[in-house]
């Protein structure tokens, strides 16, 4: 079959002009409206203005609690010159009580004394004071709110109390979802195999409907085969205001989605200068719009949040919300081609008081950057990106108060720094982002300044010790804190029943044995370097060794899924991942952190933490390290 590889490279406005252009001529903005019980319309947009179906209050009615009175009748009474009255003159009431017609003002009951049959006034009355008149809240027939506004719990308490029992509010658009790819399997498990994928993408997009007032209907996965999408897209037209397509949006022999839409409507674009989202489709099917997603996540995230979020609140009368934005410090270079809109996700903290913008992995098919992410620096057409200490905008997704109250550790990866992580948050209310940049990547983030801390395990070739002549190096004259978290065991990690029977380093050279390692950098790289230099063992042996990964637990992945047979890491990830682990090495896994960075309270939490109990049961309970230093200063410098 021969394919379709040409793809537009249309600018991300022009896209979008011309998606709203063809949607305006179809009138496809109309707002469509329905009557529901106003108990149901919270969350909802007025279709029209809301009026009061009764007055509020509907009698004249007590403000306070005291006595109803004749205002004429308290006239001069002061606290030197009393006026009692008769309990026949008076009528004892209680706030929102009815007033008859024959008093006129309610005097508050701190304002009068009962002495046996008499109320006793020191207060003159003014003529309706204290009394609420009917309407004074809502007369009949007022408007409340006007068209299109919003519903939320102030507005359903009004309608409610002037008795308006039903509403008109803006029908909500219905979005047709169709997930597409012969790869796609609903449910993950262990029995998948290689190449299967769980199909998220049409329940994340469901979700942000939902978010936007939508309606969302998904359909079930369909396999890449051209005539049941075909199929699956008329079935959806007749349900729904807008299709989305996810994945098949490329120029592969399996994707179909550009094909379909022209034949069975009108392809407006197909390829967009943005990136991610590239190989995103815009079209009209019998006047709907049409939008297929790319497959990746981040790309579909994107496609979908930049065309079906405007055009949807479009529809329903009503603007995007504007995301709040924050001026930053970008922590490195950002190269971007000038000829696309680059989208990066990051993440933000405070390092005195200056906010830092670190940028997180780029890869389209990450779906954990969106969970990650605190919000979107958008590079635009025309540049080439951001230089290292440049301001950048960033659309914030997280609260700024959450972002304010983050502790940054820049380095090398452990599992200790997540239940560190997961009590500071639980027990102090403290979010720490952890990024794994290997432990030289901690160092030099240390020096830059651009981190509250760092996990370090840096062996010393000729010392034996650790950290320490590293910090004394690159850090000669800042004041630090290097704190033991934990000894932890480094070892070879293999699958069950060790089918290469590796026992120890010298099996890393039999040249079936595929190894990968870390990074450069990292101190797990260091160690095996160490550890092969020691025994003499040649680097160019080893099948393998320039494959990186960048944690212990991506490590123990690739051995998981046959994408090697060993490699080096801690005995935590071969734990997680059910692998056997042949023991190399116990290191020292220290934290760095700089105190002037880092606010007094925080430091405090974070020193709480490591010597929590929380902590040290949960290393424990874990397996394969060793704490009979963890908390302890392994080296001080003040300055």
């Amino acid at each position: 079959m021969a394919r379709n590889i040409y793809i537009e490279n249309m600018p991300l406005e022009k896209a979008l002009g011309l998606f709203m252009e063809h949607l305006n001529d179809c009138n496809w903005f109309h707002m469509d409206s329905e009557e529901i019980d106003v108990l149901s319309s919270l969350g909802r947009w007025t279709a029209e203005p809301v009026l009061a179906g009764r007055s509020s209050p509907h009698y004249i009615a007590s403000a306070m609690d005291g006595i109803a009175v004749k205002a004429a009748s308290t006239y001069n009474a002061s606290e030197v010159n009393t006026i009692n009255l008769d309990m026949q003159e008076i009528l004892v009431v209680d706030t929102g009580d009815y007033i008859p017609p024959e008093y006129d003002a309610v005097i508050m009951i701190e304002d009068v004394n009962f002495i046996n049959n008499q109320v006793q006034i020191i207060k003159a009355a003014v003529p309706w004071q204290h009394v609420r008149s009917i309407g004074e809240d809502l007369v009949e027939q007022d408007m409340i709110v006007p068209s299109l506004s919003f519903i939320g719990p102030y507005e359903l308490a009004s309608f409610k109390t002037a008795s308006v029992k039903r509403i008109r509010v803006i029908k909500r658009p219905v979005v047709g979802i169709i997930p597409t790819g012969t790869e796609l399997i609903e449910t993950g498990n262990d029995a998948m195999v290689p190449g299967q994928i769980v199909e998220s993408n049409g329940t994340m997009l469901a979700a942000l409907c939902q978010d936007w007032g939508a309606v969302a209907l998904r359909h079930d996965i369909v396999i890449d085969d051209k005539e049941l999408i075909r199929q699956a897209v008329l079935e959806m037209e007749k349900k729904a205001d807008l299709i989305v397509i996810c994945s098949g949006s490329s120029a592969g022999r399996e994707d179909y989605t550009a094909s379909i839409v022209r034949e069975l409507g009108q392809l407006i674009v197909h390829g967009l200068a943005t990136r991610p989202g590239k190989p995103a489709i815009l079209g009209i099917i019998n006047d709907k719009p049409v939008i297929g997603v790319p497959g990746y996540p981040i790309s579909a995230q994107l496609i979908f949040s930049l065309f079906a979020q405007p055009v949807l609140y479009k529809k329903m009368g009503q603007e995007v919300p504007e995301l709040p934005v924050r001026e930053c410090f970008i922590s490195r270079k950002l190269a971007s081609h000038a000829g696309v809109d680059e989208f990066v996700h990051v993440n933000i903290a405070k390092i005195s008081d200056k906010p830092i913008a670190y940028p997180l992995n780029r890869g389209a098919g990450l779906s954990s950057v969106l969970v990650k992410s605190d919000g979107v620096v958008h590079i635009p057409r025309g540049t080439e990106g951001l230089d290292a200490g440049a301001k950048c905008q960033v659309s914030l997704t997280r609260s700024p108060r959450v972002i304010d109250n983050s502790l940054v550790c820049l380095g090398s990866h452990d599992m200790t720094i997540d239940f560190l992580i997961d009590i500071l948050q639980r027990e102090q209310g403290l979010r720490m982002i952890s990024t794994n940049v290997g432990s030289m990547g901690g160092i030099m983030s240390l020096v830059r300044r651009e981190t509250h801390c760092a996990g370090l395990h840096l062996l010393d070739y000729d010392s034996g010790d650790y950290n320490v002549s590293y910090l004394k190096k690159y850090l000669p004259q800042d004041k630090l804190l290097l704190i033991n978290l934990v000894m932890r065991h480094q070892g070879l990690v293999v699958k069950k029943g060790n089918p290469f029977n590796i026992q120890g380093l010298k099996d890393l050279v039999r040249p079936e044995v595929r190894f990968i390692n870390r990074q450069k950098g990292a101190g797990t790289r260091l160690l095996l370097d160490y550890l092969l230099s020691r025994e003499k063992l040649s680097v160019q042996e080893i099948n393998g060794y320039n494959r990186e990964e960048y944690t212990h637990l991506a490590v123990a992945s690739s051995v998981k899924n046959d994408g090697c047979d060993t490699g080096l890491a801690i005995y935590a990830s071969a734990k997680v991942m059910d692998l056997e682990f042949i023991p190399i090495e116990v290191e020292r896994y220290d934290l760095c952190i700089l105190p002037d960075l880092i606010s007094n309270k925080q430091l405090e939490s974070l020193l709480a933490a490591i010597h929590s109990p929380q902590f040290k049961k949960r290393v424990s309970e874990f397996g394969g390290y060793e704490l009979d230093r963890s908390g302890q200063i392994i080296y001080e410098y003040k300055g």
